[in-house]
């Protein structure tokens, strides 16, 4: 249960701004005050680490350097520049709002117009009004979840509507609104670096005097999150079937349910005659709560259908590949 003692939310926004401003990770999107670019930023975040977002996010802006050229952008060209980083329905949903933002002249400046656009959620829409804005809405993700439930000592369950209702209304009265984006950005870096899931870091915390779990040594049990969605496992075969540099790869259906359009490796079940040769490792991919294990073997085909084709393996990085494919060539040696 909640502890009776509640920290006075400009303390604690005080000693949160004060540890952020002597030092925090050096993030490109840090350096911008650009909303177009820190909607990017935001949206590559999404069930992705920051580290591995910089090198994507470094590569899309060098394509896609401004909303107008997302939003004139070829479909297929946007998928390609995001290939790698997975939940494609992210890239697309970028080139729709893109086009809406230019159909409407310029990135929308407050909370609800942003929150309206394709693919911004609540915590999106508060990261992005706060950081590029200035204004005061905070930012609930599962971080700043973990660090409600542990400041407040609070064992509700997160996975529960109420509770997180309750959590996003204690991190608003938190929140410093002179200084929102740096406030919520020092409440993302917190939860990211130092009040981590397993071993919080508790002896460097700059909230550790105001944590009522730590206080109560019940830091390691919270948040608590009730519903738990068991894993899928999943095993497959993926075939790589290449000669003279090239693989042929398989193209998924427009009215696809996941990665519509996307190039793929085939399976023996969709490339039928195939004569299936070496086994040459095994890749592994998640996908929310799905696991899947797949074997990579070599291959040869005579007379694939149209919905194959091949490509140079040297210029896979122009198409949207999927990532199980991508895994696959690494594992043959096709692609570094």
């Amino acid at each position: 249960m909640a502890s009776r003692h509640r920290v006075k939310p400009g303390r604690l926004a005080q000693i949160l701004l004060a540890w952020y401003a002597r030092g925090h990770r050096d993030l490109p999107w840090r350096r911008t005050s650009d909303p177009f670019r820190i909607w990017i930023s935001e949206i590559m975040l999404q069930q992705t680490r920051a580290q591995a977002v910089i090198p994507y996010y470094e590569k899309f802006l060098a394509r896609f350097p401004a909303v107008e050229t997302l939003a004139q952008a070829a479909e297929e060209d946007v998928l390609a520049a995001w290939s790698g980083l997975g939940y494609y329905a992210r890239a697309r949903n970028l080139r729709r709002a893109a086009q809406m933002i230019c159909a409407a002249g310029e990135f929308p400046r407050d909370y609800a117009a942003i929150r309206a656009l394709p693919g911004i959620g609540d915590y999106t829409a508060a990261a992005i009004a706060s950081i590029a804005f200035g204004l005061p809405h905070a930012v609930l993700d599962g971080n700043v979840l973990r660090l409600v439930a542990r400041v407040e000592n609070d064992a509700g369950d997160i996975a529960s509507a109420p509770t997180r209702e309750r959590f996003r209304n204690i991190a608003q009265e938190w929140l410093d609104p002179r200084h929102p984006g740096a406030f919520n950005q020092a409440l993302m870096e917190l939860g990211a670096t130092v009040c981590l899931a397993r071993n919080p870091l508790c002896l460097v915390c700059p909230l550790a005097t105001v944590c009522r779990a730590r206080e109560e040594g019940t830091a390691s049990r919270l948040p608590v999150k009730l519903r738990k969605v068991q894993p899928v496992r999943i095993e497959g075969v993926l075939l790589v079937v290449s000669k003279r540099g090239r693989v042929l790869l398989r193209q998924r259906e427009g009215d696809a349910r996941r990665m519509a359009g996307f190039w793929e490796l085939p399976s023996p079940d969709q490339l039928p005659g195939a004569r299936i040769g070496e086994c040459i490792g095994t890749v592994r991919h998640a996908i929310t709560h799905h696991r899947y294990t797949l074997t990579v073997a070599r291959a040869s085909a005579a007379r694939p259908d149209p919905a194959f084709r091949w490509f140079d393996a040297a210029k896979l990085g122009a198409i949207p590949l999927s990532t199980t494919a991508r895994k696959a060539l690494r594992v043959a040696c096709l692609i570094p």
